[in-house]
């Protein structure tokens, strides 16, 4: 984060998206709100991987589906490459088959690109904090996609674990949670493990979207 003088460090970001026009656009509204510092621009996932790999944001901004390079195979290729940068998702598909993959390739979250500004501050704020970013109207969307099959008896998520299921949709840290249950991060870190692993997932994003898909999350 670039520290800015009488006031909070910056929230650094990349965009990456294969129209200039929108990536104009998203530059205008972050320049103009206080709090962000755009360092680069990608037109497609190849080039984005040089452009983090020199600028070394907080967040980047990825589109799914781009000529020359998609955001899928950049995701996974940050993660392989342990880049400090959280991934969020921008795209314009609401039925996005890309979805899930780029949530399993370490995206933080997902976000469509009619999403309110106010909700993209929100999400590049949460995102830049290391926290999952997957909104209940994404989630909707994501159910024509995620079709896992009806979890056995012995597999249902205890009435704990729907606690903090319930708090991690909501963006909550492990911290948070441990403080709003009364219990130690330890526990709810061990009730995680625990999700994920009734639930068939690998992350606190993924675990949300099955959840909502479900019908665990309302």
């Amino acid at each position: 984060m670039i520290e800015n003088p009488g006031s909070a460090p910056a929230i650094t970001l990349v965009l990456v998206d294969d129209h200039p026009v929108v990536r104009d656009g998203l530059r205008g509204m972050f320049t103009a709100e206080p709090g962000f510092e755009v360092l680069g621009e990608a037109a497609n996932g190849v080039d984005a991987l040089d452009v983090v790999g020199r600028h070394d944001p907080d967040v980047v901004l990825m589109d799914l589906r781009m000529p020359g390079g998609g955001g899928v195979a950049a995701i996974a290729e940050l993660t392989r490459r342990g880049a400090r940068a959280k991934v969020l998702v921008l795209t314009t598909y609401d039925t996005d088959s890309d979805t899930l993959p780029a949530i399993e390739a370490g995206a933080t979250g997902y976000l469509l690109k009619d999403a309110p500004r106010e909700e993209l501050f929100a999400a590049v704020r949460a995102a830049a904090d290391g926290r999952s970013v997957l909104s209940p109207a994404v989630a909707s969307r994501l159910m024509t996609r995620v079709r896992t099959p009806a979890a056995p008896a012995d597999s249902a998520l205890s009435a704990r674990e729907r606690e903090v299921l319930v708090l991690v949709a909501k963006g909550t840290t492990n911290r948070e949670i441990a403080v709003e249950l009364f219990i130690s991060e330890a526990t709810v870190k061990t009730h995680l493990t625990h999700i994920f692993a009734k639930l068939g997932t690998k992350d606190r994003a993924a675990a949300v979207a099955v959840g909502y898909d479900r019908g665990i999350l309302g």
